[in-house]
């Protein structure tokens, strides 16, 4: 599998992205928190994603900015736990909820332990 972030693999539609706030389940792993849902989408990949971090805890566009690279970053190197996991199309939305930045080894390490513990909680729902 290409480790690559595509745009079809990034979550952009409106409705989607409301859905999953209205309908989606939550998994976290302080600093990170994951809004997921089961949906049909228009990709060819299993899974698409997105990231977010609140204004109201970086208020500095460039500090937002650099978590968001990091949590893709994390993300797209971690990815293949998921692909290998699920067999349903899924959505969801990784949050920073963290009011400090955490170094790119902190976050690593977090983002894999979110990404386990989604794919233990879809195997179990099943």
């Amino acid at each position: 599998m290409k480790q690559t972030l595509g745009k079809q693999e990034r979550l952009k539609s409106k409705t989607l992205i409301g859905n999953l706030y209205k309908e989606g389940k939550t998994v976290k792993n302080y600093p990170l928190r994951m809004v997921y849902l089961q949906a049909e989408h228009f990709s060819q990949y299993p899974v698409q994603v997105g990231v977010s971090v609140p204004k109201r805890n970086f208020k500095k566009a460039v500090d937002r900015n650099r978590i968001k690279r990091l949590l893709r970053e994390t993300y797209r190197k971690q990815k293949q736990l998921v692909y290998e996991a699920v067999d349903k199309p899924y959505v969801y939305m990784i949050s920073y909820i963290g009011k400090e930045e955490y170094s790119y080894a902190e976050i690593e390490v977090k983002m894999k332990l979110l990404l386990q513990a989604f794919v233990s909680k879809t195997k179990n729902e099943k």
